[in-house]
């Protein structure tokens, strides 16, 4: 969705990302959904070759949504998949009544995307007003 606002639409961006699901793998670490904010920026903003220099709009923006997206997941105690879903995604189970129960803390998960889309795109709309 990211990549559609921004006119950007790439299918290996996409297919690059696909293991961030899960906190890295079904890892339960870093949410992926603060990685793929970051990759959306670096998507705008990085070199596309390693002779260019790097914008550093770049990396403002980029730090400007971690600090957001750590406000977000106060409440849960961290930005890990781990302190969010609270799911072991190793077991299939589980996993199952994640995805199946409206009860399950994906309710949790399904806000957090909304909300760090929210915030990435006022950052972005503020970015490209000055």
């Amino acid at each position: 969705m990211g990549q559609e606002k921004a006119n950007l639409v790439d299918a290996g961006v996409i297919k690059a990302v696909g293991a961030f699901g899960g906190g890295i793998a079904a890892t339960s670490r870093v949410c992926g959904v603060l990685l793929g904010g970051v990759a959306l920026i670096s998507s705008i903003y990085s070199r596309s070759n390693i002779k260019e220099k790097e914008n550093p709009r770049m990396w403002s923006l980029s730090y400007k949504f971690v600090k957001k997206f750590e406000e977000l997941t106060q409440p849960f105690g961290g930005v890990d998949c781990r302190d969010i879903a609270r799911v072991d995604w190793k077991n299939r189970e589980a996993t199952k009544e994640f995805y199946s129960n409206p009860e399950s803390r994906r309710k949790f998960c399904i806000q957090l995307v909304g909300d760090a889309a929210y915030v990435l795109g006022e950052l972005l709309e503020a970015e490209k007003v000055s």
